[in-house]
């Protein structure tokens, strides 16, 4: 006879996934903060497109990097007390960008030292996702990841704090507190869960980088959550060159298309359990490469911001389709696995603005950058399509064959 499963609510700690939530929600609200102001800064430093494109992909090269430590150090002391050090860590380039910035040159060090709230991602998933059973993780993981909405506060406030106060450093300094509110909120309500795996020897994480699966895992991710933080992190820029909007304006259309990554991510995780993440997977990529091909003809600006929204909506839900089905290859090395997926994430949103911005400056046009981006969205369509028939072998074993939420085939 069929065992009823647990819901939602009941089968993991409500506390800790809202914790999760909120640590990562304030951390990537600080860590995309220099995308909305980069418009603002570039009236106190000059900066041509690719100054300005490294100004804001070099904090999601710096939260690349150090995913891979937080995802370490998950592992071995916990994801809560990895996240108690990031969220103390990442004050240092808060006050630093408050109170001794006089360069572009210290700038750019600031900006890199934001990659440690960007490292959140390899706490707060595992955080969560360790509490919860594999037909709840694509929920549970998309309301955990959610907290990318944090970018939606940053392009929507960023810039009129800036504008109110007269200064674009006022708002480093102003971020301290959400942190700390969070930091003690996060202290007192969050669980590490008792079913934590036990430390990875390092012997075992190259183990995991020698199976094919993880590489491919670390593209879908590059390609979703690359093509979001990237482009959140540089949309501002976008629209203050292609259609000369002001600051604040055009970080308010960037918040428009944010929301739409942001608030479907849940839901991507969601359907995903239902549906089956391959399946979500291979429709969101196809949705996204057709959105960003549209967008390469530079439309005019009410129709490039729905294309947006639906491009980011799909990029957003994908992100909740490929940790849906991360935990379910990867269960024992869950912390791991997010810190090395994300990593790879953050290197596709680090790679898309330098694209983006390099391509403007050599042909004046955003066309062939947005191109490219529908092109590589479509080889990661491809190679889905080839793992696919790869795991319908290797996994068929494991997967159910009814169709069950979180199964594993198409």
């Amino acid at each position: 006879m069929e065992t009823q499963k647990t819901s939602f609510w009941k089968s993991g700690h409500t506390p800790t996934l809202f914790s999760a939530f909120l640590y990562f929600d304030m951390s990537f609200m600080v860590w995309v903060m220099l995308g909305p102001l980069a418009v603002v800064i570039a009236a106190d430093y000059p900066m041509d497109p690719m100054q300005k494109a490294q100004l804001v992909a070099l904090p999601i090269l710096g939260g690349s990097i150090l995913r891979l430590v937080l995802g370490a150090l998950t592992d071995y002391i916990g994801p809560k007390l990895t996240a108690q050090i990031g969220m103390l860590l990442t004050l240092v380039p808060l006050i630093i960008g408050w109170q001794f910035v006089q360069s572009l040159d210290q700038l750019y060090v600031v900006a890199i030292l934001l990659g440690v709230a960007g490292a959140s991602f390899a706490a707060a998933l595992p955080l969560a996702g360790q509490w919860y059973p594999k037909e709840h993780q694509g929920l549970a993981m998309g309301i955990a990841g959610a907290g990318n909405s944090g970018t939606v506060l940053a392009t929507l406030f960023a810039n009129r704090i800036a504008q109110h106060f007269g200064s674009w450093e006022i708002v480093f300094g102003l971020a301290i507190i959400p942190i700390s509110v969070v930091f003690v909120l996060f202290t007192l309500f969050a669980r590490n869960s008792p079913h934590r795996p036990a430390p990875k020897k390092l012997s075992q994480y190259a183990s995991v980088l020698r199976q094919g699966d993880a590489w491919a895992f670390c593209l879908f991710y590059a390609v979703t959550f690359g093509g979001f933080i990237g482009l959140a992190n540089y949309l501002t820029i976008f629209f203050n060159a292609q259609y000369g909007l002001s600051a604040v304006r055009a970080a308010d259309f960037t918040t428009l298309c944010v929301i739409a990554g942001s608030f479907f991510r849940p839901l991507g995780g969601f359907l995903s359990d239902r549906l089956g993440g391959i399946k979500m997977l291979t429709v969101l990529y196809g949705g996204a490469g057709v959105m960003f091909a549209l967008i390469a003809t530079m439309p005019p600006l009410a129709m490039v911001i729905v294309i947006l929204f639906v491009g980011m909506m799909c990029l957003g839900a994908g992100n909740g389709a490929v940790f849906q089905l991360v935990p379910q290859r990867f269960g024992n090395e869950l912390g791991l696995m997010t810190g090395i997926v994300g990593a790879a994430g953050g290197l596709g949103g680090y790679a898309l603005p330098m694209l983006l911005g390099k391509l403007y400056q050599v042909t004046g046009s955003y066309t062939p950058g947005f191109i490219g981006l529908s092109v590589i969205v479509l080889i990661a369509l491809g190679l889905l399509t080839v793992m696919q028939m790869k795991w319908r072998t290797t996994w068929a074993s494991a997967a159910p064959i009814a169709p069950l939420p979180g199964r594993l085939e198409s």
